[in-house]
């Protein structure tokens, strides 16, 4: 049976980097499970030549359809096939529309690593009805509490429509320069329109309103992609948005009190109280057969409590085996985890 092993890429940030191997063992069973024809076991990480890998087998050669998608996995920098102590490099093709530094530009405390970012939306992307197709289709994004936009971005490079909704006006004004300075600098084909967020007459905040494309000739032939960031509470969500629009809704939930919701009158600013409350909301605009990813703190809300949220929200959640792997601590007072689940067909 073919041996492949995969070199991890170096993180910029040294806890992450250290979490890298373990997270990235998990996220190749979860592929190997939701998508790869040709399957694979036996993950694990080895060392050669000093140098620490993390190595699986597959019962039959991957295919081209198979190295589509593990090309995107969120810590792979080379893959090798391994035989008779000799790594053969295979050629990778990550989905990626533009280049990394739409993701590694923006600094800012409290930013989430973009590996982690991306291993995130690939498992929400795995629990979707469709869980190896999104290589080739594109697909829309829904982060409800999207800050300065890491996932939005991430959705970017592969492609995808994305929206967010935050509430912190400084986030919004912050990601409406850093796009528009990066796209007028890439020279990206591009409209971007700002201004007021009403409903029925009644201010919400304000919205962003992006539509482009990388290539000129797509971009005059119509076929672009859009990006919409609303500054507003995360519970107007099924307000501003069709129910069932979205395929896919990913975010990294608070792990203190700043992007609570100020909707409804007495209502907590916890990650617990918010999650309760904006879970159902975002579950309505998801699509039957789509996903919902979210990563927490796990400090300041146990995982059986927001499993018991996603439930009652009518989501099928992914338990057991490499779901359980991903907790991971950030500094003392972090350790993050994430849950994915489906919304039933």
């Amino acid at each position: 049976m073919p041996e492949y092993v995969i070199l991890v890429h170096p993180s910029a940030n040294r806890v992450y980097a250290a979490s890298s191997p373990a997270l990235l063992r998990a996220e190749l069973a979860v592929f190997g499970a939701a998508g790869l024809a040709a399957g694979l076991s036996e993950v694990e990480e080895v060392e050669l030549g000093g140098v620490g890998y993390v190595k699986f087998t597959s019962p039959a050669p991957l295919t081209g359809d198979d190295l589509a998608l593990l090309s995107n996995l969120s810590s792979l920098y080379a893959l090798f096939e391994l035989g008779d102590g000799v790594l053969r490099p295979v050629t990778v093709k990550p989905l990626a529309k533009t280049d990394s530094d739409l993701l590694t530009i923006q600094k800012y405390p409290g930013k989430t690593n973009e590996q982690f970012t991306k291993l995130l939306l690939n498992l929400t992307l795995l629990a979707t009805d469709a869980p190896a197709a999104w290589p080739s289709r594109p697909l829309r994004l829904l982060d409800p509490l999207c800050g300065r936009g890491t996932t939005l971005n991430q959705a970017v490079m592969y492609g995808f429509d994305a929206t967010g909704l935050d509430v912190d006006g400084k986030d919004f004004e912050a990601y409406e320069a850093f796009l528009k300075t990066w796209l007028r600098t890439k020279r990206v084909k591009h409209t971007a329109d700002s201004g007021p967020l009403r409903r029925n007459k009644i201010r919400l905040g304000r919205r962003l309103d992006v539509e482009y494309a990388f290539d000129k000739d797509a971009y005059r032939s119509g076929d672009t992609r859009h990006l919409t960031f609303f500054n507003a509470d995360t519970l107007t969500a099924d307000e501003l948005l069709r129910p069932n629009s979205v395929d896919l809704v990913v975010t990294d939930a608070p792990y203190g009190v700043q992007h609570g919701s100020h909707r409804e009158a007495g209502l907590a600013r916890s990650p617990r109280d918010l999650l309760a409350a904006a879970v159902p909301v975002w579950t309505r605009v998801l699509r039957p057969g789509g996903a919902l990813g979210i990563s927490w703190n796990t400090n300041v809300l146990p995982r059986e409590e927001l499993v018991t949220v996603l439930k009652r929200a009518g989501l099928e959640v992914r338990e057991g085996g490499p779901y359980e792997e991903f907790a991971h601590r950030v500094d003392q007072a972090i350790v993050r985890d994430l849950v994915v689940a489906a919304k039933p067909a």
